[in-house]
């Protein structure tokens, strides 16, 4: 009776063949969990970046409210400054100024409050707080280095008992800000330049029309997702006011170009999101 089965040559060749659909399954399920992950992890980005925009924005818009009782006066309604951090405890932006991280820049906005009591709501800081009449309101923001490393968008306010502040997003990698200056004589509210908090404080110096003269604010945030979420990446660089203006003024306004390869090895193989948005200054 003759024996009839597979040979030597066959089996190796079935063995190699099943490792080759099994490279090739796996290769496809870490390129489809490489996918999942870059996929929640940009859908998170634009969430934040919404929230954070949306936050800064309304802060923008009640900027130099007057309400009905005390105050102002105020030298401006809204200040700011290049590649800085923020002391959690002084006076408003007062130094010492702690480093900024990626050279992010600070803003701060103040307002009267409305509504007698503890506010009827309808002017708040930047932690949900709400002022009322005449009281004044603060929200500053800034970033800051959170207890695990990561960099977060923080907002200081001025409560009853003292000035306090809390995390509003997470993953930040730097916040930058253009302020738009009427120069016109007289004023029509229209920005006619697009400078840094330095170039603004810079003309308060010079004849006293900068930040009396804001009439619309650029802000750009870049923002990062969690470790690993963008397995081999390479490293990028990115504009957040667009190549052209880092072309431009890149050297002298720290932190409008981040560039992945200069930022420490945990922070790379990230997905990354530019938002942006421009507010006008309704008062």
């Amino acid at each position: 009776m003759n024996a009839r089965g597979f040979g030597l040559v066959e089996l190796m060749l079935s063995l190699a063949i099943g490792t080759l659909l099994a490279l090739a399954v796996s290769a496809m399920l870490v390129g489809a969990h490489a996918g999942y992950l870059r996929h929640g992890a940009g859908a998170r980005l634009d969430d934040s970046g919404r929230q954070a925009l949306a936050m800064m924005a309304r802060a923008v818009r009640q900027a130099g409210y007057a309400g009905a009782g005390a105050p102002p006066p105020w030298p401006a309604a809204m200040t700011g400054l290049d590649a800085s951090g923020v002391a959690q405890n002084s006076h408003g932006i007062d130094g010492p100024w702690p480093a900024a991280v990626n050279g992010s820049d600070v803003l701060a906005v103040r307002h009267a409050g409305a509504g007698a009591g503890s506010g009827d709501g309808s002017m708040t800081d930047c932690a949900g707080f709400a002022i009322g009449e005449g009281e004044e309101g603060w929200s500053i923001f800034h970033v800051a280095t959170g207890a695990d490393g990561e960099g977060e968008l923080r907002c200081k306010y001025l409560g009853g008992s003292g000035w306090g502040g809390d995390a509003i997003v997470r993953g930040v990698d730097s916040l930058q800000i253009l302020y738009g200056i009427d120069t016109d004589d007289p004023a029509d509210g229209v920005p006619n330049r697009y400078l840094n908090a330095t170039q603004v404080t810079a003309l308060d110096a010079a004849g006293g029309k900068g930040w009396s003269r804001v009439a619309s604010m650029r802000i750009a945030l870049l923002l990062h997702g969690e470790r690993h979420s963008d397995p081999g990446a390479p490293a990028a660089s990115h504009d957040l006011f667009g190549s052209g203006y880092t072309a431009i003024a890149g050297g002298r306004d720290a932190g409008v170009v981040i560039d992945e390869k200069v930022l420490p090895a945990i922070q790379r193989q990230r997905v990354r999101r530019v938002v942006g948005a421009t507010v006008f200054v309704r008062n």
